[in-house]
């Protein structure tokens, strides 16, 4: 079987916003990858042993009191290292280089023109001597480093690539990580294949046998449960266990009232009756209603929600007495944002409820095995594994599912009139063609009422907000430009249909400065 992990390339994070982005395009190159803090030792960066290293984008200035810097023998490796924005100015202020504060920021689109002829990494990076890019910085270099050549430069930063070839060190002060640098991947792409000389071995098939390997030899004989919610994560990773370890996986599936409409049939019946998968479902809703009840605080809920599960779970297991394993779909995003640097000079984004081990009481081994991969890898071996495509695709839903777009008190009428609009509204987004354009799209129940006319009489019934989004790292977000007129359809439905709500608004804010969740 092929060594997956046999070729890598390190990315050096320095609080970049575009990191996992990085990661996501070397992936895209078929290519292993691991993110770690800027301040990683050097002997744990040789433990490693990549193939190539690059340093990210931040937002400090290199000349700033205990500016994130990096181990200075980590140029002295033999690696290939790509320097990004950043990274860059790191790279050229260790070999003697001069950082300077940009007369004028620069943040945008950019024109980059060829200083030279470029070397191997930016050969098939220009065209006619010019390449649009994206930039996003208030420093930039104006003495490049001995020994190392300008490649290119737009009208505002005189340096804004550099290569010592020798070495095989390179500097850009964009970001080709970004969908805004049009040629950005095939950059990427000749960095990791070309100068890292990785052949690509990071493809779904490839990861499929190797997590079913890898299952196998950890659990043996033994049983293992999993917590099925019907999203992708835990439906993908139930997929995996299933074709690694058969009957040996049970699955819980807690029902708790707050999920989408029909969404417990549909579960049981993709794995259940299709996939042969054991699935034990409880029907908790009443208990989480009556703990939810005269609750209104976001983070009360969110509390009480994972409490709740972790205890009707705890009680399904103890009917399990062959189970040796706990499986997560923890993905590697959850992993990178609940890490911090060593040196506490880069802050964790936040912690996740699956990443940092098992609580004390459960006696279970954890099994993680979408534990490496990002959202869209997860998506691509749930297709190979054969999850319907609606499964896989579906829009991402929150953990306390309905409990956060039902603001304030939740109670079951709430959950119900928010299910029959949300149904409606993702139906029709399907219908038009919008529903794959869109990144997140969901209705959201509001606490308050307004008055209506509804035939010949006046109303007094509730009002539901429709949210929808484009995004492609879920760190920023616009709203999506919906059709006035698939819009005032889908007011019409809901309104028409269902019982309760005689209002529909469409929230235009992007991400910042709201969040795509309304809670």
């Amino acid at each position: 079987m092929v060594d997956l992990h046999s070729e890598k390339i390190l990315i050096l994070d320095f609080g970049s916003q575009y990191s996992q982005l990085i990661a996501r395009r070397v992936r895209e190159a078929h290519v292993y990858c691991e993110l770690h803090p800027f301040d990683m030792e050097l002997s744990k960066i040789k433990e490693l042993n990549p193939n190539g290293i690059i340093l990210s984008g931040g937002p400090q200035s290199v000349y700033e009191e205990d500016a994130p810097s990096v181990d200075g023998g980590l140029f002295e490796l033999g690696v290939p290292v790509l320097a990004i924005c950043y990274g860059m100015q790191v790279l050229m202020r260790h070999f003697g280089g001069n950082v300077i504060p940009a007369g004028r920021r620069e943040y945008g689109h950019a024109e980059l023109l060829t200083q030279g002829e470029p070397g191997p990494l930016f050969e098939e990076f220009f065209v006619d001597g010019r390449s649009h890019v994206w930039m996003s910085h208030g420093d930039h270099v104006d003495v490049v480093a001995p020994g190392f050549e300008v490649v290119a430069a737009t009208s505002n930063a005189p340096v804004c690539a550099v290569q010592n070839i020798a070495k095989n060190l390179y500097g850009v002060q964009f970001h080709p990580e970004v969908n805004h640098t049009p040629r950005g991947q095939e950059l990427i792409n000749t960095f990791v294949r070309k100068i890292c000389s990785c052949t690509g071995k990071w493809t779904p098939g490839q990861i499929i046998d190797d997590a079913v390997a890898r299952i196998r030899a950890s659990v043996g004989d033994e049983h293992v449960v999993l917590g099925l919610s019907g999203g992708v994560d835990s439906s993908v990773a139930a997929a995996l266990l299933q074709r690694a370890i058969g009957d040996q996986l049970s699955c819980v599936f807690v029902d708790n009232g707050l999920l989408r409409l029909h969404e417990g049939d549909q579960v049981m019946a993709t794995f259940a009756e299709n996939l042969g998968v054991k699935v034990i479902r409880v029907d908790a809703q009443e208990r989480f209603m009556q703990a939810l009840a005269g609750v209104t605080d976001p983070e009360k809920k969110r509390k009480i929600i994972g409490g709740m599960f972790i205890e009707v779970f705890d009680e399904q297991t103890i009917n399990l007495p062959k189970i040796k394993w706990l499986a997560q779909g923890t993905i590697y995003p959850d992993v990178i944002e609940s890490a911090g640097s060593k040196s506490g000079k880069a802050q964790n984004i936040k912690s996740h409820h699956n990443v940092g081990g098992l609580p004390e009481h459960m006696k279970l081994k954890l099994l993680e095995p979408l534990r490496e991969l990002f959202k869209d890898e997860v998506r691509a071996i749930g297709e190979e594994l054969g999850l319907p495509h609606s499964m896989v695709w579906r829009h991402p839903f929150p953990g306390p599912g309905l409990g956060v777009r039902i603001l304030g008190e939740v109670r079951k009428e709430f959950a119900d009139i928010l299910r029959q609009a949300d149904a409606i509204y993702i139906e029709e987004l399907v219908t038009s063609g919008h529903y794959d354009k869109i990144s997140q799209a969901f209705a959201v129940f509001l606490p308050v009422k307004s008055v209506g006319v509804m035939g010949d009489g006046r109303s007094y019934e509730y009002v539901v907000a429709l949210r929808a989004v484009e995004t492609k790292d879920f760190m920023t977000a616009g709203w999506y430009p919906m059709p006035y007129a698939d819009l005032a359809r889908i007011s019409n439905r809901i309104i028409n249909e269902v019982k309760g709500i005689n209002r529909v608004t469409y929230d235009i804010s992007s991400k910042p400065p709201a969040t795509i969740e309304w809670e």
